[in-house]
């Protein structure tokens, strides 16, 4: 039984110093260019650090940790911060093994992420 595909879908918002990348539907390689197009427009005020929320994606491929990854070696080469919040467990411990978790911060939401950098 095959489930029902939501396509993807990115929209930014942001303030302080943070920009909000909020992630929508399924990551997959179809989400490729929503993905970069949103981290684009969210990382053109050079904020310090981006934020990933992912509280309604509701599920990730191989091609969608892959793109992950790209955005994490963008942000790490203009030295900003990547958050993610909002994962499942299922995804957090994906994280974990792929070791995605040791160059990212890993909240269970948006205020929690937001104290962190407050913080900071």
């Amino acid at each position: 039984m095959s489930r029902p595909q939501r396509q993807f879908e990115a929209a930014v918002r942001g303030g302080d110093g943070l920009a909000i990348i909020d992630l929508h539907g399924e990551m997959d390689g179809f989400a490729e260019e929503a993905l970069n197009a949103a981290y684009a427009e969210a990382t053109s005020s050079e904020p310090p650090a981006v934020l990933l929320n992912f509280s309604d994606v509701d599920y990730i491929n191989s091609t969608g940790i892959a793109l992950i990854v790209g955005l994490l070696a963008q942000a790490r080469k203009s030295h900003r911060r990547l958050l993610t919040c909002g994962l499942s467990e299922h995804y957090q411990e994906i994280f974990r093994i792929t070791r995605l978790a040791d160059f990212m911060s890993i909240f269970p939401d948006e205020s929690a992420a937001l104290s962190e950098l407050q913080a900071s």
